[in-house]
């Protein structure tokens, strides 16, 4: 799969069918999607391409969004790289790019620079300037610019449709199970150990601490997980939480992993870590005592997972 930062793609890549979208999760609903491409791939012989944004707009408009991704752009273009994806253009969506005006994008974009054939949007797609352009406006302008839309319906299961926000609504409620239904794969969060205030070690159970970014903060607590190292296979079973320690009154939120039968130094490693169940809440102990007794508790659990 090819990246490009930019509109400026291949001759090759040209006259291709075109998803436009954040894709956040690329859960169920979005391989339905991806599907159909697919379909029209081997229909008219052309390639498929991903046009998104970075940030994704909705964070770039209000800076108050800090929590809010199901995936990193990292995870996004593995996920793609394996739904037979052509190319992908990421591209960065800043104060310049925001205020082209609709016209403007279906002119000099879809038409000169990217000759799309066929644009997959959903049904509620904005763009341009003050998100002036919808699909009408894209319908509108399929002879002219010679191609066509294409907005299939949204994936229903259970009389919910799978979008990104249903999805990021069930982890905030726990609802793991269903979440990762809905994704077609467990929920994992992405990043840097870094080096902690040692509090895990200093009651026996040391933590791999992961500052989550703007990950969407699922229900604070304690799940059971899975751990995987950067260019190493399989995975550690491991217990982790996610939240604020009140006990230790822990103002930042933080997902903390305890690795079962580990041994060795993790700083500053790249970690994957797929949560699997939910097992408790995050709440406050008396003392450190009951902490170390509900651990152990947890920990039991989280084997079992």
């Amino acid at each position: 799969m090819k990246l490009y930062k930019n509109f400026n793609i291949s001759k090759n890549h040209k006259k291709s069918i075109i998803l436009i979208g954040n894709f956040d999760g690329v859960h169920l609903g979005h391989r339905k999607l991806f599907k159909l491409a697919n379909s029209y791939k081997k229909k008219f012989k052309l390639n498929i391409g991903v046009v998104t944004f970075e940030p994704m707009p909705k964070m770039y408009f209000n800076n108050k969004i800090k929590n809010f991704r199901l995936s990193n752009i990292s995870q996004k273009n593995n996920i793609l790289n394996n739904l037979g994806i052509d190319f992908i253009i990421i591209k960065k969506f800043d104060k310049n790019f925001s205020k082209i005006k609709s016209d403007s994008f279906v002119k000099e974009i879809l038409f000169k620079k990217l000759k799309a054939k066929y644009i997959f949007v959903s049904n509620n797609f904005r763009f341009g300037n003050k998100r002036e352009g919808n699909v009408r406006r894209l319908i509108k302008n399929e002879k002219i610019y010679n191609y066509k839309i294409v907005k299939p319906r949204p994936l229903i299961l259970g009389k919910k449709i799978i979008s990104s926000t249903y999805i990021r609504s069930l982890l905030e409620k726990g609802d793991l199970k269903k979440a990762n239904k809905a994704l077609t794969r467990n929920w994992s969060i992405e990043g840097i150990v870094q080096k902690g205030r040692q509090q895990g070690k200093k009651i026996g159970f040391p933590t791999c601490n992961i500052d989550i970014q703007d990950y969407i903060i699922a229900k604070p607590g304690v799940y059971a997980v899975r751990v995987y190292q950067k260019n190493k296979r399989g995975y550690l079973k491991a217990i982790a939480n996610l939240g604020y320690r009140p006990t230790f009154n822990q103002k930042k939120i933080l997902l903390e992993v305890h690795i079962f039968n580990f041994s060795g130094n993790l700083y500053n490693k790249y970690l994957s870590v797929e949560f699997i169940k939910f097992i408790r809440k995050e709440k406050k102990f008396k003392n450190v005592s009951y902490l170390k007794k509900q651990i152990k508790s947890d920990l039991a659990i989280a084997k079992k997972s």
